[in-house]
């Protein structure tokens, strides 16, 4: 009778032990813990495929801005988020290659920085969210039927440059100016848009544009060239190519005393004059923040993309100098300055 006794109170202490372990197995883990706010539904790291066009500061920005709003989110490289970081170089093919390559691995979503990257992403999935910055015109893109609702699987953020203010500043730097140059990649659609905006604006300052297009770096300063001695002022589109030749750019710009208005801070920093442009790290950040809704079920489809509306007007003091040209003060005390390379 004890034996029995015993016999069943051994079974009856094995099934609780069984049941509190397939209780603890079968439990939900949400990835929300004290330090996080992530409702992502699995222990497998959430899988992130970046592809941007090409290297340079304002994209790197913007790569960076968007890691770090997950982060604030407890979403962190290595630990609940995987992040598989891959440049093309500026080659469209590579990019067409890379987006593949993300489809195939099987990512749980896409961040393209860039038109050319953008669109070769989506050109590779229409399953895989996909999360842009740095495109100037999704719709004319061909990645959203409508800024206010994309009806696809792309949503994110513009980096549309308000035009308007950098051609008056250009006014206010260069008051004589009559013809102003424009340098363009012509396979990005991106550029060839500011292009033509740039073209009807001219029109309300007074100015001529001159422009002319390039299809590889190899060709930006012979190209420069051909234009630099019929303009007073150059004025750089938020082109890739054409900002990752800021250096040569801006050393034939300031031989020939012809100053250099930018279209976004990462010029100035490395030797356009002067900017009122859009941040682009601010940008890649409030795109990370948008991941991270996507990331919680919100629907790509159904997100507007948007745009930065804040603004800020940058001089390299340095360039400035160099030109011998004087900064009228209201300019000057508005405005973040560059010495060095680096803001002061």
């Amino acid at each position: 009778m004890v034996v029995k006794q015993k016999s069943s109170i051994l079974f009856v202490v094995l099934l609780l032990i069984f049941s509190l372990l397939v209780g603890c197995s079968s439990q939900t883990v949400t990835g929300k813990d004290q330090n996080s706010e992530s409702t992502t539904q699995s222990n497998k790291p959430v899988e992130i495929g970046i592809t941007q066009i090409v290297e340079h500061p304002a994209l790197d920005s913007a790569r960076q801005g968007f890691i770090d709003a997950l982060a604030s989110k407890g979403l962190n490289d290595g630990e609940n988020i995987k992040i598989d970081f891959q440049n093309a170089q500026g080659d469209i093919p590579t990019a067409q290659t890379i987006a593949q390559n993300f489809v195939n691995s099987k990512k749980d979503m896409i961040f393209a920085i860039a038109t050319p990257a953008a669109q070769a992403a989506f050109n590779a999935t229409k399953d895989i969210p996909i999360l842009i910055t740095a495109v100037t015109d999704p719709v004319d893109a061909g990645l959203a039927e409508s800024l206010e609702k994309p009806g696809t699987n792309v949503t994110g953020t513009s980096d549309a440059a308000p035009m308007d203010k950098q051609f008056e500043l250009l006014k206010k730097l260069v008051p004589d100016a009559k013809n102003v140059g424009i340098i363009y990649n012509t396979s990005e659609r991106n550029s060839e848009i500011q292009l033509e905006m740039a073209k009807e604006l001219s029109k309300k300052y007074g100015l001529e544009i001159i422009s002319s297009g390039v299809t590889s770096t190899n060709e930006v300063p012979q190209v420069l060239d051909s234009i630099i001695d019929k303009i007073q002022v150059l004025y750089v589109p938020t082109d890739n190519m054409i900002a990752s030749s800021m250096a040569i750019i801006s050393e034939k710009c300031i031989a020939k005393n012809v100053p250099v208005i930018g279209a976004e801070k990462g010029q100035v920093e490395n030797g356009a004059l002067a900017t009122e442009g859009i941040d682009y790290y601010k940008l890649g950040y409030q795109t990370g923040l948008m991941a991270f809704e996507v990331l919680n079920g919100a629907k790509p489809s159904d997100m507007p993309i948007e745009t930065l509306k804040d603004t800020t007007l940058t001089i390299n003091a340095d360039v400035a100098e160099k030109l011998n040209l004087a900064i009228p003060d209201d300019i000057m005390n508005r405005a973040e300055v560059i010495r060095d390379g680096a803001s002061k």
